[in-house]
């Protein structure tokens, strides 16, 4: 069987971008390092063609679509709600995290919820956001026994109690 290179490392490279808004660029960027290294390692020509998809002037209501498309109404609730002086975080997050990342090629929709649901699990204290990402992955349609996988896969890396946690939540969201 033979397998694209390019394409193959494509989706290492986008799985380490998706990182980015819930680690912050330092962790990300070290991971970018390290994986240029594997690249050069494996002799694949650098830099890799960009998936990126979003200009700056259409980047919110990309970002906007995608946010809505994952969890629905609860979008514009949430927006509706923020205080005043805290809207400016809500354009960030439609913006950034999903304007800048998931609008990407390299990895399709369902494949970007479930790593965000990984990163924001190992990370701890983000259990509202967890459970958030439950749903989300719902509605792109990840099962249950698809999340137990994915977050089973990063109990070595993440440990014991952030991974009950995760279940916690996932549990919480879709009782057995």
């Amino acid at each position: 069987m033979y397998i694209n290179k390019g394409a193959h490392w494509t989706i290492f490279k986008e799985a380490i971008y998706q990182c980015a808004p819930y680690l912050g660029f330092p962790k990300t960027l070290n991971a970018i390092a390290e994986i240029k290294e594997v690249f050069k390692a494996e002799n694949i020509v650098l830099p890799l063609e960009s998936p990126k998809q979003v200009e700056e002037e259409n980047r919110l209501d990309n970002g906007l679509a995608v946010q809505v498309e994952i969890f629905g109404d609860i979008i514009e609730k949430n927006r509706d709600n923020a205080p005043s002086n805290q809207k400016h975080i809500q354009d960030y997050l439609s913006a950034f995290c999903f304007g800048d990342f998931y609008t990407r090629g390299g990895l399709d929709l369902k494949t970007r919820e479930l790593l965000t649901l990984c990163i924001l699990s190992s990370l701890g204290g983000c259990e509202s956001q967890v459970k958030a990402h439950v749903r989300g992955n719902l509605n792109v349609g990840n099962d249950k026994d698809m999340m137990i996988t994915a977050i089973t896969h990063c109990l070595p890396y993440m440990g014991f109690p952030r991974t009950l946690n995760a279940l916690s939540c996932l549990n919480e969201i879709i009782p057995e």
